[in-house]
């Protein structure tokens, strides 16, 4: 087994056919049929389903049965590896108890599998514990706040009389144990797996080790999850900054916070903030907010945050941070100008670092980029055969739904050699401020890249009945189409609801809809939904002369 995991070519170590190729295993299985979904491709003899495994008495055997649930009937059946003459203690080995982890576990269990899963901290991850679902809770209480303070409708009087930041976070922390415990802790128990706490570390390409108990799987999935990147800011970790997790932890609001970073996380926390009390200037090296996103739904939303109050010094350039009596001290360039800035305090979200320290990754032969990321293939595969990653801990859209759905598909490729590759090509990807940011699908630079001659349609925000009833005039719905097909390529939307939107897009885009299919749909009204429709009419004709529902 050593002379074959030292493989580093590409090759399949245990797969006959890459012994029989020149080419990497990732070329020599990139047909359609060697993709298959149904367990048929060249590996699927590495795992296949047998009847007889549950006759083998000899074989170690799963805890009680799987669960059946409604889509794991026809999965019932135990995994069998071709060389079963080696003695594996575990079928799959998952680090990390976090959304793709679980997702890769429920998966594995589903299909009969033996499953270990080691957590050295709280199950749940990122998103249940200190990210997506904290984020949304403290945006809505925000929202609320900002609208009893400040609505549009004449003739309704309300007031904000105060804002009891601790109070919110105890409901918090009761709402965040009850999802954790429904969710994830539940689970271990329901489906059956062996949940070991600890620090996993592998001694060799083969095994890994919890404490004392030393596991040799048949395959490791990686989903440790990312942490919160600190630049090499001078004096930075000289003042008491506050990173995503600690900022939605705070029982105090600051007077005046400063955001280093201008992405998803801190516009989100900065208009939280912001609406709660807090003066909040957001700090940004690159000249446009969003570059990813088109210009004008970018400058929209920029335009509606400042409108409210938000600060953006964008293009600026952080030199050096100081404490001082009342909080903290930026000295900055932006051009050729210095300046300082003072604040209360200053929240650094400038990213993320994946949680690979403690794995010894080197030793199990597991290859990683600059920032410590297990280097995959398309089908979630590392430089080790035998091991894969999901989640955050790798280069992949940082988005919960993407982990999970790589854990599943990590779990399948990985005891099935179903060999079937990630597809992101429609990834939503959405920002939960108000109004709310929604995208999927190309932009305009990346299809003109990609050699399309595009069809662009853009529906703004007075076109849309659901926003003049909301009174939000910021933005709108941009399609983008191939001109020749009229096939859907991407959708960009700044909107009330843009994120349930977005959803729409999603599928017309993974089932290669066109312009005319989203026109020809009955799109209910008063929804921000109708804008996808509106957009895909603007493509051909003036939406600004068309009657309600036209």
């Amino acid at each position: 087994m050593t002379d074959e995991l030292a493989l580093h070519d590409g090759r399949d170590p245990i797969c006959p056919t890459c012994h029989g190729e020149s080419l990497p295993h990732s070329q020599t299985h990139n047909s359609p049929a060697d993709q298959s979904r149904d367990g048929t491709g060249p590996h699927s003899r590495l795992f296949r389903p047998s009847q007889e495994f549950r006759q083998e008495m000899d074989v170690p055997t799963a805890p009680d049965n799987p669960p059946k649930t409604a889509r794991s009937d026809s999965h019932l059946q135990r995994v069998l590896l071709v060389n079963a003459s080696h003695a594996f203690d575990t079928d799959l080995l998952i680090i990390g108890g976090g959304s793709a982890g679980f997702a890769a576990a429920i998966e594995a269990r589903q299909l009969g599998a033996r499953v270990v899963m080691v957590e050295k901290g709280t199950l749940g991850g990122t998103c249940v514990n200190v990210g997506c679902v904290l984020s949304k809770f403290f945006l809505r209480a925000a929202e609320l706040a900002h609208l009893a303070a400040t609505h549009p409708y004449r003739g309704i009087e309300t007031s904000l009389d105060a804002v009891n930041l601790a109070a919110l976070r105890s409901q918090q922390r009761a709402l965040i144990a009850a999802l954790r415990a429904e969710k994830y802790e539940a689970l271990v128990d329901y489906y059956g797996w062996e949940l070991i706490r600890g620090t996993a570390r592998f001694l060799d390409p083969e095994t890994v080790v919890v404490g004392q108990r030393r596991i040799r799987p048949r395959a490791t999935l990686l989903a440790t999850g990312a942490r919160p990147a600190i630049p090499p800011l001078p004096g930075l970790l000289d003042v008491p900054f506050l990173t995503s997790t600690s900022a939605l932890d705070l029982e105090r609001l600051p007077r005046s916070l400063v955001i280093l970073g201008a992405g998803f996380v801190a516009l989100e926390l900065g208009q939280a903030f912001h609406r709660l009390g807090t003066a909040v200037t957001l700090v940004q090296r690159r000249p446009r907010l969003l570059p990813e996103v088109e210009p004008e739904l970018a400058e929209a939303l920029q335009q509606a945050l400042a409108t409210e109050g938000l600060q953006f010094l964008l293009g600026t350039h952080v030199q050096r941070i100081d404490r001082t009596p009342s909080g903290i001290r930026l000295l900055m360039t932006r051009g050729e100008h210095e300046e300082a800035l003072d604040a209360d305090a200053v929240l650094v979200a400038t990213g993320r670092l994946p949680n690979t320290d403690a794995l010894n990754l080197p030793t199990a032969q597991i290859a990683v980029d600059e920032r410590g990321a297990p280097i995959i293939d398309a089908t979630l595969r590392t430089t080790n055969p035998r091991v894969y990653a999901a989640g955050d801990v790798v280069l992949t859209p940082q988005f919960v739904y993407v982990a999970a759905a790589a854990g599943r598909i990590a779990a399948r490729n990985a005891l099935l050699g179903e060999n079937r590759p990630f597809d992101l090509s429609a990834v939503p990807a959405v920002l939960f401020t108000d109004p709310q940011l929604a995208t999927v699908g190309l932009t305009r630079a990346q299809a003109t890249a990609a050699g399309y001659r595009l069809l662009t349609g853009f529906a703004p925000a007075e076109a849309i009945a659901r926003e003049r009833v909301n009174f939000q005039p910021y933005g709108g719905v941009l399609v983008l189409a191939d001109r020749e097909s009229g096939r859907l390529l991407g959708a960009q939307a700044v909107a009330s609801a843009a994120g349930e939107l977005i959803d729409a897009a999603v599928l017309a885009i993974a089932h290669r809809l066109t312009l005319d299919d989203l026109r020809e749909h009955l799109a209910p009204y008063l929804t921000c939904a109708e804008g996808l429709r509106l957009a895909a009419l603007a493509a051909s004709q003036d939406i600004a002369h068309l009657s309600c529902c036209a």
